[in-house]
């Protein structure tokens, strides 16, 4: 009765038009309710929440027998439509109390998007495995050049990646049958994650379907079962390792962006004897800074802290077998060791856990960490994001483990697309384009503008066969808005130029602001910033005169044992 009341007070006109007190008044002579049944839509309600409880005995009346019972005047002109101005089927008859409105909600959020231009379209983008790196558009007749896949080398259409996995496919079928604690594992499993830890020179690795959930399973399950853990985490990390941390319920420092100071002065806070976890990228994908990351290690040893390293958008890439940035600064040493570990003070043997991911640069999909034997055992045992997620199937874990051998062997693939990066960065320099300085592979033209974004991204698909897409938030701040290009292997001059002719002319054609109009008001994102530093890339001249027979011997096809973590560590 109480809900119906609230439900009266607010839209009931009898009741709106009456005191407290001479409702108090009818309450008290029992005629509140009488009144109630009179109305049109109170007394619908209050016969159906009748109906549906059990009925009980009427009570003794004193009225002599045959009196007839009170007439109560209704008192009232209003239909039920008046009433509730035909909001009926969003009440409840028994409660009078509205439902949610689920698809109101949906649809405001939705519009929000819309209003703000930061409403995603997803473009039919179909790429043909002979023609890399060519795509067509519904029609097989629309062929488009792709310039922002994260297929970095290409190897997502390499013969050796499709090979393993048509060979895989054909023995052991499309999918894994489960979980891993359900349906067991495979020897493709063994020997990725063999493959894996010998990459990075870790102890043990352990594979995810996908690199989100790999930071989101480490991250929370650390906070959770380690006691006043502290993260302190870069600005700019990753929406997974954000969710990771946020899911984690862990005290969180934010420090700027591969801001040393602000970091230090963050670990300082608290004693060295409080668990902390310094989480961070190596190469952050859509402005293409690189953390400095051996700092960040003398920082973790000063103030008792582990490390967690994303190599997402860096394995594959750098270091003489496509470890990371890790590897990549101690470049020599790595060249000449090929698979053996160099000195316990090297920076990848620094790093306590590396994510990474095999969707990007190596072409097929899923995630893995690698770190200490007891570590990734203890992530195996624990993490409900590996526990309870069927694991990858068969062909896509032997594909990922061709991948790995073929870039461990060879570095011409990574620097086929450092040069092609410079060759891009380099001539939109020329004709005042504006690209965020940075020393990684990623080439990011500033727009500064979600609507302008998506008009440049339509118009280089529409009218000159280029795909670009747009970056908008929440990927990047609002005003931050850019183009995302990354170049392969494949892309070189012949069609970089044809990319570089189209950007020109779609700057042109939008009076998109080039770098000396961002320069004209103070620069932004290191574009048109007068005293912005000068950017070195991370690869050297001398790194790319290279060939593969700089390699160690001892790359090329080696017989690698497994790790016990893959199957449990036996006693």
């Amino acid at each position: 009765m109480e809900s119906l009341t609230r439900a009266s007070m607010k839209m009931c006109p009898f009741v709106k038009s009456r005191s407290t007190q001479a409702l108090r008044k009818m309450s008290e002579a029992s005629t509140l309710s009488q009144h109630a049944k009179a109305c049109p839509f109170m007394g619908a309600a209050m016969a159906v929440r009748e109906y549906s409880h059990s009925s009980k005995p009427a009570a003794a009346s004193s009225a002599p027998a045959g009196t007839p019972p009170t007439r109560i005047p209704a008192g009232y002109s209003f239909s039920g439509s008046d009433l509730v101005a035909n909001t009926m089927e969003l009440v409840d008859k028994a409660t009078k109390e509205q439902a949610f409105d689920y698809d109101g909600f949906l649809s405001s959020e939705i519009e929000k998007k819309r209003n703000d231009k930061s409403y995603r379209y997803f473009n039919n983008i179909n790429r043909l495995a002979e023609e890399f790196p060519r795509a067509h558009l519904s029609s097989e007749g629309e062929k488009v050049t792709v310039w922002c896949a994260n297929d970095y080398l290409g190897m997502g259409t390499h013969e050796k990646t499709i090979q393993a996995m048509k060979n895989t496919l054909d023995r052991y079928g499309a999918g894994a049958g489960g979980t891993r604690n359900i349906a067991g594992h495979n020897r493709h499993a063994i020997a990725l994650e063999a493959e894996l830890s010998h990459l990075h020179k870790h102890e043990a690795a352990l594979v995810f379907s996908s690199c989100f959930v790999a930071n989101d399973a480490v991250l929370s399950l650390l906070g959770q079962k380690m006691k006043d853990l502290v993260i302190f985490s870069d600005e700019l990390n990753h929406a997974s390792m954000i969710q990771g941390i946020r899911n984690s319920r862990a005290r969180k420092e934010v420090f700027r962006h591969n801001n040393l100071a602000d970091l230090e002065d963050r670990l300082s806070k608290y004693p060295r004897n409080t668990p902390k976890l310094i989480a961070f990228e190596s190469v952050y994908s859509m402005c293409g800074s690189i953390a400095p990351i051996e700092k960040i290690c003398d920082l973790a040893d000063k103030y008792g802290a582990m490390t967690f390293l994303d190599e997402v958008h860096a394995v594959g890439m750098y270091g003489p077998h496509g470890a990371g940035v890790a590897e990549h600064l101690n470049f020599e040493e790595h060249l000449k060791a090929g698979l053996d570990k160099i000195r316990p003070d090297s920076v990848m043997n620094r790093i306590d856990m590396v994510t990474g991911t095999l969707g990007k640069a190596y072409g097929v999909v899923g995630g893995y960490v690698t770190g200490k034997q007891t570590l990734i055992d203890w992530i195996r045992s624990f993490a409900p994001g590996f526990i309870f997620t069927t694991s990858l199937p068969p062909a896509v874990m032997s594909g990922a483990t061709a991948s790995i051998r073929h870039q461990r062997s060879t570095l011409m693939d990574r620097i086929a697309q450092q040069k092609n990066t410079r060759y891009v960065k380099n001539n939109f320099g020329n004709i005042g384009i504006p690209v965020i300085p940075n020393p990684s592979h990623i080439v990011p033209v500033l727009v500064g503008n979600a609507a302008d974004a998506k008009k440049a991204s339509d118009l280089l698909l529409n009218k000159h066969n280029i795909y670009v897409q747009a970056i908008n938030f929440p990927t990047v701040p609002i005003g931050q808005e850019r183009l995302r290009i990354t170049p392969t292997p494949g892309h070189g001059p012949e069609i970089a130029d044809e990319l570089i002719g189209a950007v020109d002319s779609v700057f042109g054609e939008l009076n998109l602001k080039r770098t000396n109009d961002w320069e004209s008001v103070g620069g932004l994102c290191g574009v048109g910033e007068l005293d912005a530093p000068a950017v070195e890339h991370i690869w050297t001249d001398e790194q790319l005169s290279l060939r593969d027979s700089d390699l160690n011997p001892n790359v090329f096809d080696p017989q690698i044992a497994p790790n016990a973590v893959s199957s449990g560590v036996p006693l």
